[in-house]
């Protein structure tokens, strides 16, 4: 009985603190990649394929970061999606993809930075195309740079 009267002298003041107008509702969002069975739903196989990049200390100048953004045919490995490239051919990270074929182009949300830099906020897509089996090719040169965040609606 004791701890019911407690619970409620607990809950009671926080009740009064909304009144009449109680904060609204916050829709959650999930971060997690699509559960759906590709392979069930095409009838493909899934593969693994692994990024190999190309660049040029001009291409990245004190470096680039790139996140692999989801897209059919494939999707990203958890941990091998984000990817520093930097001067002198130094990269960090590996870009792994599970895809039911191999993709022609794939785009990443990328942003400048050094190899130790924190996360922050990307600039945008930047669309690459990709050539190979398996092992893909994508050559940072031939990249497109698309609309920067804050012109998406």
């Amino acid at each position: 009985m004791k701890k019911l009267i407690a619970l409620f002298a607990c809950v009671l003041p926080m009740c009064a603190a909304f009144g009449d107008n109680p904060p609204p509702p916050q829709p959650r969002v999930s971060i997690f990649s699509t559960t759906t069975d590709w392979s069930a739903l095409t009838g493909l196989s899934l593969r693994q394929f692994i990024g190999n990049f190309e660049w040029n200390n001009s291409d990245v100048k004190q470096g680039l970061v790139l996140y692999y953004l989801d897209a059919f045919p494939c999707y990203g490995e958890a941990d091998s999606v984000r990817v520093w490239l930097g001067p002198n051919n130094k990269s960090e990270g590996k870009l792994r993809l599970v895809c039911v074929h191999a993709p022609k182009s794939i785009s990443f949300a990328w942003r400048n930075a050094t190899r130790d830099a924190d996360q922050a906020q990307s600039k945008g897509i930047l669309t690459c195309p990709v050539s190979g089996e398996y092992e893909l090719k994508i050559d940072i040169s031939k990249c497109a740079t698309g609309p920067e965040w804050k012109e998406y609606k």
